[in-house]
C-alpha cells in the first residue's frame, strides 16, 4: 500500500463495512482505524456524517496519503475495488483481461444484484412498518436468489475453493459477506455453501471482521 500513510473505516457490525473491514485486515492487520457509527442512535444523519456520506450509510473510507492529502471513499463495492487494486494478492491485474473480467463480474454481481435482493428482503420482513410490507415482493427476492443467484455461485464453487478460481480475492469479502447474510434467510445453505463459508471462517481476517457480530442491533 505505498503512498498510503493511513486508512480510517466508519463502521457497524455485520453491516456492509464488514466486508470492506475484512478485506483492509487481509492487507493490513490491524493498521488502520475503525470509527463506529451508531446507527440504531441515528449518528449517520449527523452533519458530520453527512458530508463525509450524503447517503447516510457505512461503510465510508477515510484515506490519508504520504503527501499529506485525503480522500473519501464510500459505497462498499467501490471501496472493495479499489482496495483490492492496491494489492495485486487481492485482485487480478488489469492485464489478465479473462481472469479481471470474471472478477470484475462477480463484484458487480455481488455488490449490486445480489445485495439489493438481500436488502428487499430485509426490508419487507423486518424492517419496514408492517403496513408498509410486501410480502410477496420479498418472497419474489427469495425466488430470485434460490433460482438464479445460488446456481451460479453454486457451479463456481463446485469447482474451485474461492469465488474467482482458487486464489482468495476481494470478490471473496464480497460474496462471503453475501452468502453469510443469505443463510440467516434459510438461502444458500447448501454444502458447497457451507464448505466454503467454513473455509471462510477460518480465516483470521474473517474472525476479526466479524468479531463484533454480536453487537448488532437490527
Amino acid at each position: 500500500m505505498s503512498g498510503i500513510k493511513n486508512i480510517s473505516l466508519y463502521h457497524y457490525p455485520l453491516s456492509r463495512s464488514a466486508r470492506a473491514k475484512w478485506l483492509l485486515h487481509e492487507m493490513r492487520g490491524e493498521d488502520f482505524t475503525t470509527i463506529r457509527v451508531a446507527l440504531r442512535k441515528g449518528e449517520q444523519f449527523t452533519p458530520e456524517f453527512l458530508a463525509k456520506n450524503p447517503n447516510h450509510g457505512v461503510p465510508v473510507l477515510d484515506v490519508t496519503y504520504e503527501d499529506g492529502t485525503q480522500q473519501v471513499i464510500t459505497e462498499s463495492l467501490a471501496i472493495l475495488t479499489w482496495l483490492g487494486d492496491l494489492d495485486d494478492r487481492f485482485a487480478p491485474s488489469s492485464t489478465a483481461l479473462r481472469a479481471r473480467a470474471d472478477y470484475l463480474q462477480v463484484l458487480a454481481l455481488g455488490g449490486s444484484w445480489m445485495d439489493q435482493m438481500l436488502w428487499n428482503i430485509r426490508l419487507h420482513e423486518s424492517i419496514l412498518p408492517k403496513p408498509a410490507r410486501n410480502e410477496a415482493f420479498a418472497q419474489f427476492n427469495r425466488d430470485k436468489i434460490k433460482n438464479e443467484i445460488a446456481p451460479q455461485l453454486t457451479r463456481r464453487l463446485s469447482e474451485h475453493d474461492y469465488i474467482c478460481g482458487d486464489k482468495f480475492t476481494a470478490a471473496d469479502c464480497l460474496m462471503g459477506q453475501n452468502i453469510n447474510w443469505a443463510g440467516a434467510y434459510g438461502l444458500c445453505r447448501d454444502e458447497v455453501f457451507k464448505t466454503y463459508m467454513g473455509r471462510m471462517k477460518q480465516r483470521p481476517a474473517f474472525q476479526l471482521a466479524f468479531a463484533d457480530a454480536s453487537e448488532f442491533e437490527g
